[in-house]
């Protein structure tokens, strides 16, 4: 299912992921101060704004209630990343994301309200947006420019029937390289077990092939 998500603020990082995002077929509102910056991008994504993300009545004017996620890539301006995550999450949006530039900017926005705080550092933007545009999608690892590896959980027609059934490989291209419960360790995949709720699959297979399942 589609989903519409915002990205606030215009950084190296705050452009890779609203493309990344929108490549992926997400609607994506990316919103700036930054006039140059937002007409530049107003052709790569579904909507750009041009606003002061310091300035509380331009945010509470930006819709966020509208959003399924809001992911503020401020690192570097820590009232304006407070004040977005605190609005997004007065206005109910479900999933609020945050990038960080310090331990200490992380621990304050977990405190405002962050669902997930984000370090640039460890995770790119096109890793992001593979990961938050799917609810299936635990982690994700690139391999090469062709493969990659992805930790996922089981789509619900899948609980209950073995990898026999499914037939992953031939259906999404997709090869089962382990299994695990939640807070196990990774072992090999017996091709008899029933999948369940707890599982989490790693597998690996061509990123063209993310889209038919995802």
């Amino acid at each position: 299912m589609k989903k519409s998500i915002a990205v606030l603020g215009l950084g190296k990082y705050g452009i890779s992921l609203a493309e990344a995002l929108y490549a992926l077929g997400e609607d994506v509102l990316v919103v700036d101060k930054n006039e140059k910056l937002i007409r530049d991008m107003s052709s790569r994504v579904t909507s750009a704004v041009c606003a002061n993300l310091d300035n509380e009545d331009e945010v509470m004017a930006l819709g966020l209630q509208n959003m399924d996620i809001v992911i503020t890539c401020m690192g570097g301006n820590l009232s304006a990343s407070i004040l977005c995550v605190a609005i997004a999450k007065e206005k109910g949006v479900g999933a609020v994301i945050a990038k960080t530039s310090s331990a200490r900017m992380k621990k304050i926005l977990e405190r405002v309200g962050a669902d997930k705080v984000i370090c640039p550092e460890e995770e790119g933007g096109v890793r992001s947006a593979r990961i938050l545009a799917s609810q299936y999608i635990r982690d994700y690892f690139e391999i090469d420019d062709n493969l990659c590896m992805i930790e996922l959980r089981p789509k619900q027609e899948w609980i209950g029937k073995d990898l026999i059934e499914l037939n992953l490989r031939k259906m999404y291209n997709m090869n089962v390289a382990a299994i695990r419960e939640k807070g196990g360790k990774w072992r090999f995949v017996d091709p008899t077990h029933k999948l369940g709720e707890k599982n989490l699959l790693l597998v690996i297979l061509e990123k063209g092939s993310i889209n038919r399942w995802r």
